[in-house]
């Protein structure tokens, strides 16, 4: 079982990179989910957001989530063949927190190097809890 703590990695690389773990077979359990960071200007991630969440209606859909956690999970399932048995299999290996649970609070978590802020060239971006909470989230 592999932790990784998502605090200052950019969410499109996280989610690609837990894809190709998932599919590969291992199990993976993220934290800090809110803390993730979604690169781009502010005005833009919000009103893409914004258009993705009232695309459906709520007797039929899509439904896209609000909270962070569940933001994270539905990325990483983009890039799974979800509609497949390998692709169920596999999201059903992950699991993605708010904060940190106390069963995994003394355990260390991985960094993902390929992943982290540091590869931004500007100072453009947005932790994925403040899109949350911009949804309209109570986390």
């Amino acid at each position: 079982m592999t932790i990784i703590d998502a605090e200052g990695l950019i969410l499109g690389r996280l989610a690609s990179t837990v894809a190709k773990k998932l599919l590969a077979g291992e199990k993976i359990e993220i934290i800090n989910a809110e803390k993730a960071v979604i690169s781009g200007s502010k005005f833009t991630t919000l009103r893409e957001y914004e258009e993705t969440l009232v695309r459906g209606k709520p007797e039929f859909g899509p439904y896209f989530p609000k909270r962070p956690d569940r933001i994270l999970k539905r990325t990483v399932r983009g890039m799974l063949p979800y509609k497949r048995a390998r692709g169920r299999d596999a999201m059903s290996r992950l699991k993605v927190y708010v904060g940190i649970p106390m069963e995994l609070s003394n355990k260390e978590a991985v960094k993902i190097e390929e992943a982290s802020m540091d590869r931004l060239s500007s100072n453009k971006y947005l932790r994925l809890g403040d899109v949350s909470k911009k949804l309209g989230a109570k986390f």
